[in-house]
C-alpha cells in the first residue's frame, strides 16, 4: 500500500511520518517541499506516487491570524482540499482529512454528534467547514477527523506556552469557562492507523466524518493545572504560584472560541477495536514528553 502524507512538517504531520511506515509505504511531503494550494503541483505529484490513501494534516490552525489572512485560510483549508477530493476521486485513492471542533458554535449544552448542523464563529471554523463541506460533495473515498484542542511533543501549542510562562511568571490567567478535551497527536495517529489497517482487511469503513477525542470533560484551567503538577514532580524549575481562573469574556482575542467543544464519539467507537483513554491519560503521555524536552531545552 501506498501512503502519501501531506503536511509532514506540521504537530501532527510529524507524529504521522514517525509511526505510517508500518502499515505502507510512506512517501511524506513537508510544506516547503510542495505547496498544496498549486493543484498542478499535486496532481503531478500523486500520479508519481500513485497512493492509495492520500492523507491531508496541512492546515490554516492559526485561529486568531485568519481572521486577517482569510484568503490565505481559505486557500489552505478549503480550496487545496477541494483539490484533493477531485485528485484522490480521480484517481480511485482514499482521502483521511481532519477537522475541528470549530465547525460548531459552542452554543450546545451537550457533545456534539456527527448529525449536529455546524455554526462556525471564526473565519478558521468557517473555512475548516467550507473544506469538510468540499470532501463530501465531490464524494472522494474520503474519512474526516473532527478533533479537539491538538497536543504533541512536536510544535507549537497549548501546553507548551504554559510552560513557557509557568518558567517566567509568578502569576499567569487560564480560561475555565471554554470545556472540551486535549487530544493528542499520537491517539490521532493510532486511529489513523486503525482505519488504514481496516482498507488492507477490506474492512474499510463507510466514508463520512467520524469524531475523534479522548473521553471525559475538562476545560483550559484544568489542563494547565494538570500540566504545571506534572512538571514539577520532574524537577521543572518555575517561578509559577498561581494559575487564576478567569471567564471567556475576560480573556479577549481576535477570534471567537466556542464554550463548548465537546463532540460525541460513540460513531467511531463503534469502528475500532481498542477503548478510547480518558483524557488524563491520554494527556499524561504526551505532557510527559512535553516536559522532559523543557528539562533539556
Amino acid at each position: 500500500m501506498n501512503i502519501m502524507l501531506l503536511g509532514s512538517n506540521g504537530q501532527l504531520g510529524k507524529e504521522l511520518e514517525r509511526k505510517l511506515s508500518i502499515v505502507g509505504n510512506l512517501y511524506s511531503f513537508s510544506k516547503s517541499s510542495i505547496d498544496i494550494t498549486n493543484y498542478d503541483a499535486i496532481k503531478n505529484k500523486i500520479k508519481l506516487v500513485k497512493p492509495d490513501v492520500i492523507i491531508n494534516a496541512a492546515a490554516f490552525t492559526a485561529v486568531d491570524r485568519a481572521e486577517t489572512e482569510i484568503s490565505k485560510a481559505y486557500a489552505i483549508n478549503k480550496d487545496a482540499v477541494i483539490n484533493l477530493s477531485k485528485i484522490a476521486r480521480r484517481e480511485d485513492a482514499w482521502l483521511i482529512h481532519y477537522s475541528t471542533d470549530y465547525v460548531f458554535d459552542g452554543l450546545k449544552s451537550s457533545p456534539y454528534f456527527e448529525t449536529d448542523v455546524p455554526n462556525p464563529i471564526n473565519i478558521y471554523g468557517s473555512s475548516k467547514l467550507a473544506g469538510e463541506n468540499g470532501v463530501i460533495d465531490i464524494n472522494c473515498k474520503h474519512i474526516i477527523f473532527r478533533t479537539t484542542w491538538v497536543i504533541g511533543k512536536d510544535g507549537n501549542n497549548f501546553a507548551k506556552i504554559i510552560l513557557n510562562l509557568a518558567s517566567k511568571e509568578k502569576k499567569i490567567k487560564v480560561v475555565n469557562d471554554q470545556i472540551g478535551v486535549p487530544t493528542s497527536t499520537s491517539l490521532i495517529t493510532k486511529v489513523t492507523l486503525e482505519f488504514i489497517s481496516s482498507i488492507q482487511k477490506n474492512m474499510q469503513w463507510s466514508s463520512g466524518i467520524y469524531h475523534l477525542t479522548p473521553n471525559g470533560v475538562s476545560n483550559w484551567y484544568e489542563i494547565a493545572i494538570n500540566l504545571i503538577r506534572l512538571a514539577k514532580e520532574n524537577s521543572i524549575k518555575l517561578t509559577i504560584s498561581e494559575v487564576e481562573k478567569i471567564k471567556t469574556l475576560n480573556y479577549p482575542t481576535i477570534a471567537k472560541r466556542p464554550l463548548n467543544s465537546l463532540l460525541n464519539t460513540k460513531k467511531l467507537k463503534n469502528k475500532i477495536s481498542f477503548e478510547l483513554p480518558d483524557w488524563k491519560e491520554d494527556f499524561q503521555n504526551v505532557a510527559i514528553e512535553i516536559v522532559e524536552e523543557f528539562k533539556t531545552a
